[in-house]
C-alpha cells in the first residue's frame, strides 16, 4: 500500500479524543487546526472561519490534501473550496455518522431507535447535551445576551426539545474519559428519565480520513475548481462548480 499524502487537518474539537486513537504516527499530517464546537450553533460564521482556513493552507507547497473532520453540519460545510488543494470529507449528516463508522449505520440505528440523543465524550465536555449542567450552561451564556424572562423562556424551549428523546445513547471508541463520560450519560438519563444505552463506536471511517483510502462510497472529494454541494439523496454531498464571486 502507498504511503499517505501528506495532509493539512481541520477538525471540530468534538473529536479530539477519538483522533487521538488513530493518528499514532501519523507524520504525514503536516499541520493540524481545531475549531470550536459551538461554530455548530452558527452555520454561515462556521463557513466563513473555515474558508479562511482553507484560503491559508493554500499557501501552502507540502501538503497535498486538506482533510475536514466535519459533515455536513448544518450545510455550515456547503460552499467550501480550495484554489489548490483536494479537499477531503466524509460523507456524513454531522458527526453522529463518523463516531458509529458510517452513514449507513447512523441511519440503521435512526430508524430502530428513533428517540435516542446521543453522547460522546466531546459533546458532553462542552456540556451541550440534555441535563442538568446544560441547563446551568445556558442560564450562564444566554445571562450575557438575554434578560432573564428571555433566558428562562429558551431554557424551556431547549427543555421541550428534550421531550421528544427517551434514550440517552452513549457512543465511545474506547478513549481514556469513556467510562467517566458514560457514567456522566448515564446521571442525565436518570435525571430526565430515560433510557441508557452505551454503544461501541467504530473507527473506521475516522481511520481511514487520517490515512486513506478515500473511496468515493464513504468520502466527498473537492477539487480545485469544485465547491462542497449538498445532495438530497443517500450520497449526502457532491462537488459542485465554484460559484463566482459578486
Amino acid at each position: 500500500m502507498n504511503p499517505p499524502p501528506p495532509i493539512a487537518l481541520m477538525i471540530c474539537d468534538v473529536f479530539e479524543k477519538e483522533l487521538a486513537l488513530v493518528t499514532a504516527g501519523a507524520t504525514h499530517i503536516v499541520e493540524q487546526r481545531v475549531f470550536e464546537i459551538a461554530l455548530h450553533d452558527r452555520p454561515e460564521v462556521m463557513r466563513g472561519i473555515l474558508q479562511q482556513a482553507i484560503t491559508e493552507l493554500d499557501g501552502r507547497d507540502d501538503i497535498e490534501a486538506i482533510v475536514l473532520l466535519y459533515g455536513l453540519c448544518g450545510c455550515g460545510t456547503v460552499g467550501l473550496h480550495s484554489q489548490r488543494h483536494r479537499l477531503v470529507i466524509p460523507r456524513a449528516h454531522d458527526c453522529r455518522a463518523v463516531f458509529l463508522g458510517s452513514k449507513e449505520e447512523f441511519a440503521r440505528r435512526q430508524e430502530a431507535c428513533p428517540g435516542c440523543y446521543y453522547y460522546t465524550p466531546g459533546w458532553n465536555l462542552a456540556r451541550r447535551v440534555p441535563g442538568p449542567d446544560r441547563v446551568a450552561f445556558l442560564k450562564e451564556s444566554l445571562a450575557e445576551r438575554f434578560d432573564p424572562e428571555d433566558v428562562e423562556f429558551l431554557i424551556e424551549s431547549e427543555r421541550e426539545m428534550w421531550a421528544n428523546y427517551d434514550t440517552a445513547a452513549f457512543i465511545d471508541m474506547g478513549t481514556p474519559v469513556g467510562p467517566r463520560e458514560a457514567a456522566y450519560t448515564r446521571d442525565c438519563a436518570q435525571q430526565l428519565g430515560w433510557n441508557f444505552e452505551f454503544i461501541r463506536g467504530d473507527a473506521t471511517l475516522l481511520h481511514d480520513l487520517i490515512w486513506g483510502p478515500w473511496d468515493d462510497e464513504r468520502y466527498q472529494v473537492i477539487l480545485p475548481g469544485q465547491q462542497l454541494g449538498h445532495s438530497p439523496d443517500d450520497a449526502i454531498m457532491r462537488a459542485d462548480p465554484v460559484k463566482p464571486q459578486p
